[in-house]
């Protein structure tokens, strides 16, 4: 469960990112799409980065687990 959870925040931070790509294409960098689809993509990567370190500490987690 806790690896889907971080491929799922992954997936939305490379949506957040190609959206964010197209929006500028798009529209020039004109509106403020573009920065909403950052904070989107930071608010994410936080929300992400927060997640691995929470599920280390508590152990749901090892870096390198013996085979």
């Amino acid at each position: 469960m806790l690896k889907f959870a971080i491929v799922i925040l992954l997936l939305a931070v490379l949506a957040s990112l190609f959206s964010g790509l197209f929006f500028l294409i798009r529209d020039g960098g004109k509106t403020r799409r573009v920065v909403n689809s950052l904070a989107i993509r930071v608010a994410l990567s936080v929300l992400l980065l927060a997640l691995v370190l929470i599920s280390l500490w508590t152990g749901s987690l090892t870096l390198n687990p013996t085979p």
